[in-house]
């Protein structure tokens, strides 16, 4: 007979545990319930039901102290009462992904929201907080991935297994260009999370940005803006759950999330109702442990040759343009390289808006060969020139001849620009990419 681990075997007998414990609810406030717990049975992270006028409430432990717990809900605290039943479940959660998944649009819960019927339950059962592989024992990363978007392909080169952010302000369209990377990129699976945005923009999304053929590999996790702060971090541990699904039989999971800083909001809810002091711009300090728990559990596979990998990309809402906000700032330091996107460029017409002299990735050496590394160092070096010598020319005050690496950066401004523009529905192959930047950068030799 096969070996039984552990873990399965705790997992069967909770499902089949004939003994039921109940609480009471002694407290309803707007931050959440506290519970009666006189059999100092609840830890931090254990589901409790709750009877409601309306059915169970889901909700789970984010404290515990001497004779009682409090939880925070996953739905609406409208019904419940004073002396309401709660069942302890005793169990973090888990769910159990399938293949059938694919194609569906599901909440933070890993319930269907897309009016399309009950969701199939594959055979594994996982837990949404598990834990990555230690790091000593993970494969590396792999080859280059194909954005299909040039100036990432070209000036962000990531590789397979790669962790990149997005840091955007409001506005200047890190959706899109989310879009784009869900679209074009060649990926086994896709695991999108929509977290804490606006309602509206879930259908835009998935028809306008996605479209049929992305959403077909793909499964959208959703937790709009107007969701409890539970339910939001929530939908952050189920899509990095799906992806470790996949990635351990073998994939290529591409996890997009939109944003990371909604899930920092949401745990910030979370601490301070669970007492937490609050620290730099009331973020608790449990977000800061959050973050790059969430981050490390992408990344590859352990290093057995039958897992895959998860190349994820992570949205950062910079609040009011201040890139060294202190989300963004601990999100900069875990990430293994950062796309800025800057609101003057997104003003001037070139979209996606991505800053290509404040933009890394931390990969870069091991994705571009000689050739293209040494193509991408002299591009930078000239578009840093004109950056620096932009006012000079703009109001003419700069004569022709002066500099002869500045007339070589002014001579390629307009075709780079040009170059850097690209359409939300149009993908282009990084290879086309390349040659295109040798392109102008030869013609500017000629000039």
């Amino acid at each position: 007979m096969a070996a039984i681990s552990q873990e399965r075997l705790t997992q069967t007998s909770r499902r089949f545990d004939p003994v039921s414990i109940f609480g009471a609810v002694r407290r309803v406030s707007a931050l959440g319930v506290e519970i009666d717990d006189r059999l100092s049975v609840l830890t931090i992270g254990d589901r409790v039901a709750i009877e409601t006028n309306a059915g169970c409430l889901s909700a789970e432990i984010v404290s515990a102290e001497d004779g009682f717990a409090l939880a925070l809900p996953f739905g609406s605290l409208n019904g419940v009462a004073r002396g309401a039943p709660a069942l302890f479940l005793n169990d973090g959660a888990h769910i159990a992904p399938s293949p059938a998944w694919l194609g569906r649009v599901i909440d933070g819960l890993g319930r269907p929201v897309d009016g399309k019927g009950p969701l199939p339950n594959g055979s594994l059962m996982r837990s949404l907080k598990s834990r990555p592989p230690p790091a000593a024992l993970r494969a590396r990363q792999g080859g280059p991935i194909d954005f299909g978007v040039k100036a990432l392909d070209v000036f962000t080169p990531a590789r397979i297994g790669q962790r990149l952010g997005i840091f955007s302000g409001a506005g200047i369209g890190k959706s899109a260009l989310l879009g784009m990377i869900a679209r074009h990129t060649q990926s086994d699976v896709s695991i999108i999370a929509l977290i804490g945005e606006r309602g509206r923009e879930v259908r835009e999304f998935l028809e306008d940005h996605l479209g049929p053929d992305g959403l077909a590999r793909s499964i959208v996790v959703v937790a709009t803006s107007d969701e409890p702060a539970m339910l939001r971090r929530e939908a952050a541990f189920l899509a990095l759950t799906l992806s470790e699904h996949f990635r351990d039989d073998g994939a290529h999971v591409l996890c997009l999330m939109d944003s990371l800083t909604r899930v920092a909001q949401a745990q910030r809810e979370i601490g301070l109702a669970a007492g937490e002091p609050p620290t730099a711009k009331g973020y608790t300090p449990s977000v800061f442990s959050l973050l790059p728990a969430l981050i490390e559990r992408a990344g590859p596979g352990p290093d057995d040759g039958k897992a895959g990998a998860v190349s994820a990309v992570f949205s950062v809402l910079v609040e009011g343009d201040d890139h060294d906000e202190p989300i963004a700032d601990a999100a900069r330091a875990t990430l293994d390289g950062h796309i800025v996107l800057d609101r003057r460029i997104a003003e001037r017409g070139r979209l996606p808006a991505v800053d290509i002299l404040r933009s890394v990735s931390r990969a870069m050496p091991g994705a571009l060969d000689d050739g293209n590394a040494a193509l991408v160092r002299e591009v930078k070096l000239l578009a840093s020139s004109y950056e620096d010598m932009r006012e000079m020319v703009r109001i003419g005050a700069y004569r022709a001849g002066s500099d002869a690496q500045l007339d070589r950066a002014i001579a390629i401004h307009d075709e780079l620009e040009e170059f850097l523009n690209q359409s939300i529905n149009d993908g282009v192959p990084a290879d086309d990419a390349f040659a295109g930047l040798a392109a102008i950068l030869a013609k500017g030799e000629l000039q």
